[in-house]
């Protein structure tokens, strides 16, 4: 094997090892059955009586966000969501919005919400930045090489689709979310995936902006 390759390959192997450890915990999730039609009461009504807003003031009408703060959430993997929002409650994904949110919601909660945006249609985003898609297109789709970048296509699938439970759909995504998470991970403020730290760390600004412009142009 080309030695240029050797951490790139290590990369990959940790990312296996996170689908193995990820997919036990979405069978345990898939234990609890889900009631979507709840889930979109919470969603789009909340609950006062408990202190849960209802989620489509920022995240958008069936998760389709027009906030470009606030990610779409329409079509993403029930069980990636379930896990998302079970994060909020620890320090690994501390958010000032979200954190109190996901403490007042049950487990039940959690779980309806997720499997009701799974069955969302997603609206198609688009790429803005014409001067930085080659650059964008090549991480996404061969990583960098000699920085250690795998290619986010590895994971996360050559359409943006991700791979339930461990990796989140990313197709249409908003620019500006993609870029603030990656940056969150690189800066250690979102510390809830040990391999995206890892990644996010090796990639410069003008990185991290191209290959967000492009996952927003993915259908």
């Amino acid at each position: 094997m080309n030695r240029a390759f050797l951490p790139v390959a290590k990369s990959l192997f940790i990312a296996m090892l996170a689908v193995s450890s990820l997919a036990g915990a979405a069978e345990g999730a898939k234990a609890v059955k889900a009631d979507p039609a709840k889930g979109e009461t919470i969603y789009t009504n909340g609950d006062a009586s408990r202190n849960i807003p209802a989620c489509v003031a920022c995240h958008g009408a069936a998760g389709n966000s027009t906030i470009v703060q606030n990610p779409k959430l329409a079509a993403q993997h029930e069980s990636y969501l379930y896990k998302q929002l079970s994060n909020f409650r620890t320090p690994e994904r501390n958010n000032p919005i979200m954190t109190p949110i996901a403490k007042a919601m049950t487990e039940e909660d959690m779980h309806n919400v997720a499997a009701w945006l799974d069955k969302q249609e997603s609206k198609p985003g688009a790429a803005k930045n014409k001067a930085s898609i080659d650059l964008g297109k090549k991480i996404y789709r061969g990583g960098i090489a000699e920085k250690n970048v795998p290619a986010c296509a590895s994971c996360h699938g050559a359409n943006g689709a991700g791979i339930p439970a461990p990796y989140a759909r990313l197709a249409g995504q908003h620019q500006e979310y993609t870029s603030a998470q990656l940056t969150a991970f690189r800066g250690g403020a979102r510390n809830n995936s040990q391999q995206m730290t890892m990644i996010a760390s090796r990639l410069s600004d003008a990185e991290i902006a191209a290959v967000s412009d492009y996952i927003a142009g993915l259908k």
